[in-house]
C-alpha cells in the first residue's frame, strides 16, 4: 500500500466531496440529511494518499469524554486495503490524547464486523438514519 497522511482538517471541502460520492451517490442518502448543519460542531480527518484525498470521518463531541464518530467514508478504490481501520486507529488515539475516554457511533449494519474489530460493542435495537439499517456501537478509549 502506498504511503498515506491522515490529519485532522479545518478546509473540509475533499472530507466534503468524499462524504458526497460515498454517501449521496453511493449510498442514495438524501444531500439534507448528509449535509446535517453539524459540520461546524466536529472534529474532521482527512486522509490521503498518492492519488488525493481518499477517506475522512468526522467526530461530534457528545460530552467533555464521550466522542461521537459520524461520516466514516472511504473510497471505492481503497476499500479492502485497510485504510479505513488504519484511520479509524489513528483518531482513536488522537481523541484518548485530547481526553476523551469513550467513543461512540452508529453503524450501518454491513460494517458492524469492521467496528467490532477495533474493539466497538454493538447494543440496542436495529434503526434506521437515512433509509439505511444501523446499530448503535461503543467503544472504551
Amino acid at each position: 500500500m502506498t504511503p498515506v497522511r491522515i490529519e485532522q482538517v479545518t478546509n473540509i471541502a475533499d472530507a466534503l466531496a468524499i462524504r458526497a460520492t460515498v454517501f449521496i451517490e453511493g449510498q442514495g442518502v438524501p444531500e439534507n440529511e448528509e449535509v446535517d448543519g453539524r459540520d461546524p460542531d466536529c472534529l474532521h480527518w482527512l486522509v490521503t494518499d498518492a492519488q488525493g484525498p481518499v477517506a475522512t470521518l468526522r467526530v461530534l463531541p457528545k460530552s467533555e469524554h464521550m466522542a461521537k464518530v459520524q461520516r466514516v467514508a472511504v473510497l471505492e478504490r481503497a476499500r479492502g486495503t485497510g485504510l479505513g481501520a488504519m484511520l479509524m486507529q489513528h483518531v482513536m488515539a488522537e481523541l484518548a490524547d485530547m481526553g476523551f475516554t469513550h467513543a461512540t457511533l452508529g453503524a450501518q449494519l454491513s460494517a458492524l464486523g469492521f467496528y467490532e474489530r477495533l474493539g466497538f460493542r454493538a447494543h440496542g435495537p436495529t434503526y434506521d438514519d437515512a433509509g439505511i439499517e444501523h446499530r448503535d456501537m461503543d467503544m472504551s478509549l
